[in-house]
């Protein structure tokens, strides 16, 4: 049985640069627009161990196609298997880290 394709879409939003892997990767019907659909996901479930990918699941979990404009791609990948997804700062490049949810401080 052939392996289906996956591609690593690394693309800029909000002065932020978002790592995803997608199935499928195609010209939009909007003009100008890259389609990506079937987003990959760690199928764990239990512990969350990566902080940012839990993030981009909250984000892009329910997506059912991202179109995402030309300009704003910065690369796209044919791999072999999937690695860590990341949120990485545009100007510094190192990743952005989303703190686990604190308790309030009493007044």
């Amino acid at each position: 049985m052939p392996t289906r394709k996956l591609y690593k879409v690394t693309f800029l939003s909000a002065g932020r640069i978002y790592e995803l892997y997608a199935r499928r990767v195609a010209t939009s019907e909007l003009w100008g627009f890259t389609e990506v659909s079937e987003i990959v996901f760690d199928v764990n479930e239990g512990v969350v161990v990566d902080p940012s990918e839990e993030r981009l699941r909250d984000e892009f979990g329910g997506t059912k196609r991202l179109h995402l404009p030309m300009q704003s791609i910065l690369r796209i990948e044919e791999v072999e298997r999937r690695g860590a997804l990341r949120i990485r700062d545009a100007a510094s490049g190192e990743t952005v880290v989303t703190p686990f949810p604190m308790p309030a401080k009493p007044r």
